[in-house]
């Protein structure tokens, strides 16, 4: 016991620790200065480095592609004679419930709704295909792209290079050397901790009001605060209880979590009897995105809406770059990158595009054929989560549909958590080597830190912009760093190019 309490770096927990208790605290007593304050930085990002994000996208989608279809492909992540740690089936489930977490669900049903509102979305022919277009553009390629090439790059480090420690910033060491045991290793890491806890407070922050609001139609008590509480405790045991039971456990959750979200897929499929429209309204959106791809990546003029959706859609992925690409990486052993790479694109895009096809048009059918006016609730600025079950109410037995929703938003969060804690209680030690976890003690507490800055921002009311803030903010100190980790994922190749070649020589 007293060997892995020596091993704790304590600047690493105790800083996030304090740091996330003080902005908790400054959310709860100064609501407006706080909000102001995020729409001011926010407002100075989109200004200068809108066009930044834009391009880091890009270059993650082209350098996957790279790898995928070149001889790099061929490289494994491991040992010639390793063999992948799961079968193929079981490894998708893994990738797409540790990375999609209940938000997948709540953006399906009112991301929609969201743009409805854009002049970029009003003035096209057909708002509601448009619509659906940017939601599987903003889950597309491009957003799985930043996972899938820092997967690579974990993978690569973990099993190929076998770095002795499992920290973030171990990933950079190939380019800065011995500064990694430095100030510069830890501010690296300390970015990657912070950033962490901006996605999990924005996650929770968007997506947990459904979920209370769903336990309070249900059960016809309580407010949606309450329910935000009592439901974060739970999500909080399950996933930590899961976690504390280790990789076998939770790969047999996810399998769970993967059969509930696809069974309220089908669920809204078949009762709300709208399969031929969601088929021909989700082919078109896809066409459309294949065919503007190049334009809604690359808008020749960046104007609100880019700043305002598609600049933090890539910002709230790079903020879950630091814990679940590690995880994906971990669980890749034995496959070859460009098995990796099309196969995380495979899982990954089917998962979400079904979610968008499926969810989307259900609530977009509703408003054409008049049974629910959607855009008229929302001029009355009644909340997402009133809406979306306010829509599950127009489904016969919509009892069934509620539960069936609850359970795969508790699942898909419970599974992403599980990789989390599981990632960063790793980051959390001075030295942990590949063979070793971290310990339960560890796990407990990141489980509990992760839950009080969304708390916080529930319990103040923050907007959807300002939530949306937040990832914004914390996405550019780590999207440089991703930028570094993708250099020295290159140099570790040229350098292990250089080796073998000197070994031939040599012989």
């Amino acid at each position: 016991m007293k060997k892995k309490i020596s091993k704790i770096d304590l600047s690493l927990i105790s800083i996030p620790l304090l740091s996330v208790l003080l902005l908790s605290c400054i959310f709860l007593i100064f609501p407006n200065e706080s909000k102001s304050f995020l729409v001011n930085i926010r407002s100075e990002i989109n200004k200068y480095f809108s066009s930044y994000y834009l391009w880091v996208g890009i270059l993650f989608l082209l350098s996957t592609l790279v790898l995928a279809f070149s001889p790099l492909g061929n490289i494994k992540i491991g040992k010639e004679n390793d063999k992948p740690i799961y079968p193929t089936l079981k490894w998708g489930m893994m990738i797409f419930t540790s990375t999609m977490s209940a938000d997948v669900i709540f953006y399906s049903l009112c991301e929609w709704m969201m743009y409805m509102g854009e002049p970029t979305i009003k003035n096209r022919q057909n708002p509601f295909e448009w619509s659906l277009t940017y939601s599987l553009f903003h889950w597309g390629p491009i957003t799985w792209s930043f996972y899938i090439m820092l997967a690579v790059a974990f993978g690569y480090m973990l099993y190929v290079s076998q770095n002795k420690k499992q920290k973030f910033s171990e990933a950079c060491r190939p380019i800065f050397g011995n500064l990694i045991d430095g100030i510069t290793g830890k501010v690296i890491d300390l970015i990657a901790i912070f950033s962490l806890v901006a996605a999990t407070a924005t996650t929770f922050s968007m997506s947990l009001p459904l979920l209370a609001q769903v336990a309070k139609t249900l059960f016809h008590v309580g407010t949606v605060q309450t329910w935000s509480l009592i439901l974060m405790a739970i999500i909080v045991m399950i996933y930590l209880s899961i976690s504390l039971l280790g990789l076998k456990a939770m790969s047999r959750f996810s399998v769970i979590a993967f059969s509930v979200f696809g069974l309220l897929l089908l669920y809204v499929l078949v009762v709300s009897g709208g399969a031929q429209y969601d088929v021909n309204a989700g082919m078109m959106s896809l066409k459309n995105l294949t065919t503007n791809f190049i334009s809604l990546a690359l808008p020749k003029k960046i104007g609100s809406f880019t700043q305002n959706w598609t600049v933090y859609y890539w910002s709230y992925w790079i903020v879950w770059c630091v814990a679940t690409p590690f995880f994906i990486g971990s669980i890749s052993k034995g496959k070859k990158i460009r098995e990796i790479i099309l196969g995380a694109y495979f899982w990954g895009l089917s998962g979400t595009f079904l979610s968008f096809i499926i969810l989307s048009n259900f609530g977009i059918r509703e408003q054409i054929k008049g049974v629910l006016d959607i855009t008229a609730l929302l001029n009355k600025e009644v909340s997402y989560p009133v809406i979306i079950t306010t829509l599950f109410k127009s489904l016969p037995n919509y009892q069934w549909g509620l539960i069936i929703l609850s359970a795969a938003m508790i699942g898909l969060y419970c599974t992403v958590f599980d990789s989390i804690t599981m990632v960063i209680s790793k980051y959390s030690y001075k030295n942990l080597l590949v063979e070793e976890n971290p310990s339960r003690k560890m796990r407990g507490f990141w489980a509990i830190a992760f839950s009080i800055f969304p708390l916080a921002l529930i319990f103040t009311g923050e907007s959807v912009y300002n939530i949306q803030s937040v990832a914004i903010i914390a996405a550019f100190p780590t999207s440089i760093v991703m930028i570094l980790i993708v250099i020295s994922f290159y140099k570790s190749l040229v350098d292990r190019k250089k080796d073998s070649a000197r070994r031939y020589l040599g012989n």
